[in-house]
């Protein structure tokens, strides 16, 4: 409008038109006109008004996103520098925090990453089929289980399928995992036969997110022997994997937190529990609770996404062809080898400075094999022929017997407990406390020590010295009183140092 009127075509015509597109009177529109003949203001250029600095910024992380904490904050600054141009108020400063930062932002600001992650939007992959892709994942289980008189909180390492949502393989540790326990639950995620079955064989894919375990050699190279490929996931972004994170919240949900010694139970005042002394479970009974709720999930469990179907029925439904692994394949998976040829003599096969037996040994004396191993099981390998024909197991020849391994293990932990009572001690020792103050002061030390008390100590701590660098040193004992004492020396006397005081 403005260009039509410089130019000397304005018309009445327009101004009805624009009148009727904005909703406006025509006498509205008119005086939108004059005022702008008369200011040179068109409109187009939006008035001054407060926005957000960096400095402001750096104060909402400052305070925790608090707007009073910031304008109180801006006052005093103000008031010590007249320089700064003026505060405004704080309905202004809220309405540019309102203006300015999106919701995430504003939670960003107050109390991280992870709270302003909950406003972002995240795509959704296609849903595949299956053995398209797999999801791989750890899990600190948060429930506290019994172990050899000692309660641990498990780890379970799973796969699970990304587009039926089949559980694919699982395996359980008593402490963190390692790599071992990764292959064992690939091997059952690749097995199709009982109890494995039915779902199975080789996925697409695998996507992790850079776990170590995932990525280590051994599995890395027992799956790329199969062409399968292992993604490694950016660190710290859960939704690139949303199918097993689901999975590790809907186990906690559906399963642990009905468990005895449930660590995120509910809390009463003191920060504790309803009953502190409730019994736990063994690991074992927690392995067959887990196991039966992952055939529920699998057979009878009716997710939204799969439309009424359970993961194995959306698993039967799919006519997506399967590429089995070959038993003799399978038999071989995620075992290592560390290259050298090792010979059957009188004694089994040698690894490892032990030896390992086996009934199949029997007449094969002199014979050239190669061994491969699981990592971190030393109580049995696999042995082959040197033309790669799986021979059989053998076991450690001499193994401890279980009496003798929990006699080795409990003065472990009696060697433990004592050196953590030492610890602790020295730890008391060192502590100092001070007292309260109420204002600006240096604080004074708690635990007054008298003179008696700190030479005895500095003696004892001499007396320890010396035992430290002579173990043998043995403290002399008090004089008798029917010993011969020296004299006191008397500088006037010459001669004095080497007169001896006779007992009677």
């Amino acid at each position: 409008m403005m260009m039509l009127d410089q130019q000397g075509l304005l018309t009445s015509a327009h101004v009805r038109l624009v009148a009727t597109a904005v909703g406006r009177s025509e006498r509205r529109v008119w005086d939108w006109v004059a005022k702008a003949r008369a200011t040179g203001n068109d409109g187009t250029a939006s008035p001054t008004r407060f926005t957000l600095t960096p400095e402001i910024r750096r104060l909402l992380v400052l305070w925790g996103g608090n707007a009073s904490a910031v304008h109180r904050e801006l006052e005093k600054q103000a008031a010590a520098d007249p320089r700064l141009p003026k505060v405004p108020s704080l309905a202004t400063l809220h309405r540019a925090l309102r203006r300015d930062l999106t919701p995430g932002d504003r939670a960003g600001l107050a109390r991280g990453e992870a709270a302003r992650r909950a406003f972002d939007v995240f795509g959704k992959r296609p849903p595949g089929h299956r053995n398209d892709a797999w999801e791989g994942d750890h899990k600190c289980v948060p429930v506290k289980v019994w172990i050899e008189d000692e309660l641990v909180q498990p780890w379970l390492t799973w796969f699970i399928d990304c587009a039926r949502n089949v559980i694919m393989g699982w395996a359980v540790t008593p402490h963190e995992p390692s790599r071992d326990a990764v292959l064992a639950a690939l091997r059952t995620a690749l097995d199709r036969s009982d109890p494995f079955g039915p779902a199975g064989g080789l996925p697409g894919l695998v996507r992790v997110d850079r776990g170590k375990e995932f990525l280590c050699p051994a599995v890395t190279s027992a799956l790329g022997a199969f062409a399968v490929p292992v993604i490694d996931l950016p660190a710290y972004n859960p939704h690139l994997k949303g199918t097993i994170e689901a999975l590790n919240d809907a186990v906690e949900e559906m399963l642990f937190v009905s468990m005895p010694r449930y660590t995120d139970q509910q809390e009463l005042t003191g920060r504790r529990t309803a009953d502190p002394d409730e019994p736990a479970l063994t690991f074992e009974a927690f392995v067959e609770l887990l196991q039966k709720w992952v055939h529920w999930w699998n057979y009878e469990h009716k997710p939204k996404k799969l439309g009424g179907l359970t993961p194995m029925e959306a698993w039967r439904a799919d006519p997506t062809p399967l590429y089995d692994v070959p038993a003799q394949h399978l038999a071989q998976f995620g075992l290592e080898d560390d290259g050298s040829t090792r010979v059957i003599t009188t004694r089994g096969v040698q690894w490892r400075n032990h030896a390992y037996i086996g009934s199949w040994m029997v007449g094969l004396g002199g014979t050239s094999v190669a061994v491969r191993y699981l990592p971190h099981h030393d109580a049995s390998i696999e042995v082959f022929g040197l033309d790669g024909t799986y021979l059989g197991s053998a076991v450690l020849a001499e193994q401890a017997s279980e009496e003798q391994v929990r006699a080795v293990r409990n003065a472990r932990k009696a060697k433990e407990r004592r050196l953590r009572a030492d610890l602790n001690a020295a730890a008391r020792l060192r502590r100092e406390r001070f007292e309260a103050v109420t204002s600006s002061a240096p604080p004074q030390r708690l635990g007054s020590l008298t003179e008696a008390e700190a030479e005895a100590e500095l003696s004892e701590a001499a007396t320890t010295n010396l035992r430290n660098v002579n173990p043998g040193y043995i403290p002399h004992p008090p004089v008798p009183d029917g010993w011969a004492r020296p004299i006191q020396a008397d500088p006037d006397q010459p001669g004095s140092d080497h007169t001896l005081q006779e007992s009677e």
